[in-house]
């Protein structure tokens, strides 16, 4: 009995657990640690840092160490004044052989400006980054209310069906009294047909949501959090074309095509310091009593101290191509970045205009779900004295249950149009989900 009475308290804890609807945050905190963008993001920023260091390195001292042991078998055959019968006169050399060298770069200016360009493209990539968190946290408010949505559009669906076939009933029992026309009960049935199809629609939206939030986290939450009926929607203060203005100066997307205009701008540099000749300081220490030198004593060595110059004439053309190709990837870039810029502008301007058109909305469609729920309950009273017919109720009922969903729409494209201004304006963060989480119910 006891193991029983345990068991039953882990079920019933378990399933709390499970109905315990998670917020936006909890979402936000699943998608950051399964985003496989954001953390690819986060490896180019250490591939950018290995790179500037592997170009960095390319300008400090190179130092080279080589050894080689070997034994040596050298043999004579020759005849001596001793014996002037011809034999062989073997000898064994054991020797070794040191080479030390330091090289050091003087002047290589194809160095130079391929540590400025991984530099560059360091400061590229972790300005992506960047952008690669601020588009997760905006799909993540994104995909969260659409889901919402979505489960309330299927929501709205079922209830007006459920009204729908109360009504058909009534009105099958009066049709059955010969109360009603045939033409009232067809009509009924015809709107209840309708609702079906509605709500397979709303079903597979609904799944649809669920699939594109599940691509974010790598799991399916039990259920979201929704939102508050008290909430104020505020529309978004200030001139639209200084936000237009914010975003072309510290969206984080324009800024990473500006740091990749600069990198392809010093790429081109690199390439033309291929026509410019190079010099570096070289010292070696040589030091060696193979073969016949280790008969020497001291064993053989060599110091040297030079300044090698390299001056490039005729590369057959190759780096007059290379030049041509990086000014073309340098117009490559500055196409990008114009791209870009026009995208964000429009995008700014966008979100901007329709998270205000939403807050407009949202009064609008407060008052209109009033009315039409009081023209509901009117055209209800006034079927049940014969002022109206069924055709009325139907349609005052239809139209009650689309300002419902068009009033939550409205609030929901507000949340999502505000958060996509915000991502828009380089501005997003995580002090606006907490923003956006506080106007969800307490699980």
């Amino acid at each position: 009995m006891t193991i029983f009475k345990y068991w039953l308290v882990f079920i019933i804890f378990a399933c709390a657990q499970t109905a315990v609807a998670e917020d936006l945050l909890a979402i936000y905190e699943q998608a950051l640690e399964a985003d496989p963008k954001s953390r690819s993001a986060d490896i180019k920023v250490e591939i950018g840092s290995a790179q500037k260091g592997q170009a960095l390195g390319q300008m400090l001292p190179q130092v080279n160490l080589t050894g080689n042991w070997s034994q040596n078998r050298s043999t004579v055959t020759a005849p001596t004044l001793a014996n002037p019968v011809t034999h062989d006169t073997i000898t064994n050399y054991p020797g070794t052989r040191y080479y030390l060298s330091l090289s050091q770069t003087l002047i290589d200016f194809g160095k130079f400006w391929a540590w400025r360009q991984a530099t560059q493209v360091e400061d590229q990539y972790a300005t992506e980054a960047i952008e690669a968190h601020n588009q997760l946290m905006f799909d993540v408010v994104d995909r969260y209310f659409s889901e919402l949505e979505a489960e309330d559009e299927l929501n709205f669906a079922k209830t007006e069906k459920q009204a729908t076939q109360k009504q058909l009933e009534q009105v099958q029992k009066q049709y059955a009294k010969q109360l009603l026309k045939v033409t009232d009960l067809y009509a009924i049935e015809a709107r209840l047909d309708q609702l079906i199809a509605t709500e397979i629609l709303a079903e597979s939206k609904r799944v649809t949501a669920q699939d594109s939030l599940r691509e974010l986290t790598g799991v399916s939450p039990a259920a979201l959090s929704k939102l508050r009926d008290a909430v104020d929607y505020q529309e978004i203060q200030g001139d639209l074309q200084q936000w237009i203005e914010m975003a072309q100066s510290q969206n984080p997307s324009i800024s990473a095509k500006q740091k990749a205009i600069q990198a392809a701008e010093v790429n081109v540099n690199t390439q033309k310091a291929k026509y410019l000749p190079v010099a570096d300081l070289q010292l070696n220490y040589y030091n060696t009593n193979t073969g016949y030198q280790s008969t020497q004593s001291p064993p053989y060595q060599v110091q040297t101290v030079a300044i090698n110059v390299n001056v490039p004439l005729f590369s057959g053309g190759t780096t007059t191509h290379q030049v041509s190709e990086a000014r073309h990837r340098l117009q490559l870039s500055k196409n990008d970045n114009d791209s870009t810029m026009r995208a964000i502008t429009k995008e700014t301007s966008d979100a901007f205009l329709s998270a205000n058109a939403a807050a407009r909305s949202i009064k609008a469609s407060r008052k209109a779900l009033d009315s039409a729920s009081k023209s509901r309950e009117a055209m209800g009273r006034g079927y049940q004295f014969g002022v109206v017919t069924i055709s009325d109720v139907i349609k005052s009922q239809q139209d009650e249950f689309s300002a419902k969903k068009d009033f939550a729409q409205a609030k929901y494209n507000y949340i999502k149009n505000r958060v996509r201004f915000m991502h828009a304006i380089g501005s997003i963060s995580e002090e606006n989900l907490h923003e956006v989480n506080n106007w969800l119910e307490k699980p």
